[in-house]
């Protein structure tokens, strides 16, 4: 459904609008203008399938939301190629694009509007929205009395309705209290379930362990493993925080070949394994045919005695 091959992002960095166009053609002509590049993401590879649902985590400045966008065609890959295959939706920047002074209704049907929806479709769905996002009692007020929580809430309700075949989250199931957590937890497996293969940025490793069936490690937008080992991964990247907050250097790099390790000695025992179920299968065929030829014979052996008497 998805493929990213050597995708690497650089921005470059210059004083241009700083300066000016007259001060930029001066500097230019006499090379005392300098652009520096800083690459968000270096070779970035991975694949998932249709059903997958790909955890990507990393400390903040990791550029996950970068590739994000990449894949959503948001912005295109300096280097590299991504190949989409299905419809995308990104639920970025949630809380985004509403205009305060409007009622939450109103800013509603307004996202709604943004997102391609009809008037029909919205007033056939509003209902689901503000009992979704609890805000019933709120549907009137001006949306810039709202909190952040009831903001983001709000635009979940309403992002939640899409039907995608290729759904990316960053950080949207951190949105509101415990309980509307659980709740959209709970709406986003079912949007899964209905086969959409998901991309989830979240920092909750929680989250990730129960969700994920695949995960991609960056740091400083390197990436460190893309792998099936979801807690294998895990693990490491807990220890590395651990490590990091207690103050001596610790490369996340190093962790790439214990979960490499890991994941190999995971497939040997699952081979191993294999093997054993089928030399028992074997097995249990030639005692069947032994428990078969037997029969035969002795069956043979009767009929000839009854033959000879």
């Amino acid at each position: 459904m998805l493929e990213c091959a050597n995708v690497s992002i650089r921005y470059r960095v210059g004083d241009f609008k700083n300066i000016g166009l007259k001060e930029w053609v001066m500097r230019n002509l006499t090379g005392k203008y300098k652009v520096v590049d800083f690459w968000a993401d270096r070779e970035v590879s991975f694949a998932i399938e249709e059903g997958d649902m790909l955890g990507i985590i990393g400390t903040n400045g990791a550029s996950k939301s970068t590739l994000l966008k990449a894949i959503s065609g948001i912005m295109e890959p300096t280097r590299g190629r991504i190949v989409r295959r299905g419809k995308i939706a990104a639920l970025l920047e949630l809380a985004s694009g509403f205009d305060g002074d409007l009622t939450v209704k109103e800013n509603a049907y307004l996202r709604g509007a943004m997102l391609g929806y009809t008037r029909e479709f919205m007033d056939e769905t509003y209902p689901y929205i503000i009992e979704f996002s609890e805000l019933k009692a709120f549907e009137d007020r001006p949306f810039k009395q709202l909190s952040s929580g009831m903001k983001s809430r709000l635009a979940f309700a309403i992002a939640s309705l899409v039907k995608p075949e290729i759904l990316i989250l960053d950080e949207v199931l951190s949105v509101g209290d415990g309980a509307f957590r659980a709740k959209s937890e709970a709406k986003m497996r079912e949007i899964i379930k209905g086969g959409a293969t998901t991309i989830l940025v979240s920092h909750s490793i929680a989250q990730v362990r129960a969700m994920c069936n695949k995960i991609l490690w960056l740091d400083q937008g390197r990436q460190i493993v893309f792998t099936q080992d979801v807690e294998g991964a895990c693990d490491c990247y807990e220890e590395y925080l651990r490590n990091r907050e207690a103050g001596p250097v610790y490369d996340p790099v190093a962790a790439k070949a214990r979960i490499e390790a890991r994941a190999a000695e995971k497939a040997r025992k699952l081979a191993a394994a294999r093997k054993q179920v089928e030399d028992a299968k074997k097995a249990e065929k030639v005692r069947e045919i032994l428990r078969q030829s037997k029969a035969i014979l002795t069956s043979a052996f009767t009929n000839n005695k009854e033959q000879t008497r």
